[in-house]
């Protein structure tokens, strides 16, 4: 896996991050089955999953002000 970066996140739809957000949550279990503490492995997949989350959110909050109006 390599790093998922912001502006890489941004193109993607809902769904397609929906699904990335998925796959990273298992490969995050996978590999803290296998060690004790934090690797940087570990590190970047958490990281790669707020990223997603925080997109997530933004994209929820949009919606949220264009249904008010």
């Amino acid at each position: 896996m390599g790093i998922l970066k912001s502006k890489d996140v941004a193109k993607m739809d809902s769904k397609t991050r929906t699904d990335r957000l998925k796959d990273l949550r298992m490969e995050f279990i996978r590999s803290k089955v296998g060690t004790q503490k934090a690797t940087a492995k570990t590190k970047e997949i958490k990281r790669a999953i707020a990223r997603i989350h925080t997109f997530n959110v933004a994209d929820l909050k949009v919606k949220q002000v264009g249904k008010k109006q």
